[in-house]
């Protein structure tokens, strides 16, 4: 089990993967195939940029968290984001517009960034970030929602840009997501799953992972019911606490060992999706690979930070390029010393010795 991992590799391969068994369906779905074969001639083009700048001693991530609101209609029990007043209720201010976000897209895309992870507060919130998101076409969008706003306008959207995957926050069964999410969620969660698989469209789901649902989210039948309906990733997030109350939800070092065991099966055993656990893959893949080394965020006023449970920031996009954003002092300094390498009880590395981040960020 403690074998490294290649987190990076896994999710390239993973979507490889996608892209063939829908070249197989062509017949079924040509415009999922023709989209499939693109991406994944722009996947292998980004890969050379990357590895070309790597030549140059300049380390490009293929992955970008981009969090393009910061309101949300939901309040799920425990949220990280509410406790960290990173999501709100009303309409945020001074929040990047859809050209401010386009620029940073073709700014990735020339870098040689993959996929970039469309995040809130609710991003579906932002229809005309989501649009623009559309239109680049050599990068794959997967847009982490509640699943709430999904509509007919959406359908039509995720059609005709087949680089827009939603991913769908679902906790279990019926009783856990309602318990965490509000009553109705789930129901509304599986009919837009139904609605997506009936149009042949690609979609995931994020879970994540507490002491109430670990073993149900790894069961057989949950995932099994997902993957019946169409599902093709599945992405475990270990609950981060960042409250004194929320931290009886955090699995603990036996529940998280649980969870890696069975996704080390489930890749095996069931290898029609995909499966990403966070931080478990970065654990085994050689430490915590935010800040830059495997993937950075972008919150909805623009500040660059090492990830979203981790809200440090030196510089703003609107004040710098994507470039010279990931040199930042703090990014420097994080990638250089030993803070994202150091073992952890779990959840978040840079959450833990938040302490530690803070004194580098007055530093500079």
């Amino acid at each position: 089990m403690k074998e490294n991992f290649d987190i990076q590799n896994y999710m390239i391969k993973g979507v490889e993967r996608v892209v063939s068994e829908a070249v197989k369906a062509t017949l079924q779905n040509p415009r999922e195939s023709a989209f499939m074969l693109k991406f994944a001639a722009a996947s292998r083009s980004a890969s050379k940029k990357r590895r070309t700048a790597e030549d140059n001693g300049e380390h490009i991530p293929p992955f970008l968290i981009a969090s393009i609101t910061s309101k949300c209609n939901l309040h799920c029990a425990g949220c990280y984001s509410r406790c960290n007043h990173a999501t709100v209720d009303s309409e945020p201010v001074l929040q990047l517009t859809s050209e401010e976000w386009l620029k940073i897209f073709d700014e990735a895309d020339a870098l040689g960034i993959s996929f970039i992870l469309l995040a809130g507060g609710e991003p579906m919130l932002r229809r005309d970030i989501i649009e623009a998101a559309g239109k680049k076409q050599n990068i794959l969008f997967p847009i982490f929602t509640n699943g709430t706003f999904m509509d007919e306008q959406y359908y039509k959207l995720f059609d005709k840009c087949r680089n827009l995957v939603p991913i769908m926050s679902i906790e279990g069964n019926r009783e856990i997501t309602d318990a965490r999410r509000g009553d109705g969620i789930y129901d509304k969660l599986i009919a837009n799953m139904d609605e997506l698989k009936k149009r042949g469209l690609i979609f995931g789901a994020s879970v994540t992972v507490t002491t109430q649902n670990y073993r149900e989210v790894c069961s057989d039948a949950f995932l099994g019911e997902l993957s019946s309906r169409g599902c093709k990733a599945v992405i475990f997030v270990e609950y981060v606490p960042v409250t004194d109350e929320s931290r009886e939800l955090a699995p603990s070092e036996t529940e998280r060992e649980y969870l890696q065991r069975e996704i080390t099966r489930l890749r095996k055993e069931r290898p029609e999706m995909v499966y990403i656990s966070f931080p478990g893959d970065e654990k085994s893949s050689g430490g915590c690979v935010a800040a830059g080394r495997g993937f950075f965020h972008i919150n909805s006023h623009g500040g660059v930070e090492p990830c979203p449970f981790s809200p440090y920031s030196d510089v703003n996009v609107k004040n710098t390029s994507l470039r010279e954003a990931l040199h930042s002092p703090l990014f420097t300094a994080l990638q250089s010393g030993d803070i994202l390498l150091d073992d952890h009880e779990g959840g978040c590395v840079l959450y833990e010795k938040r302490e530690l981040v803070e004194a580098l960020l007055e530093q500079h």
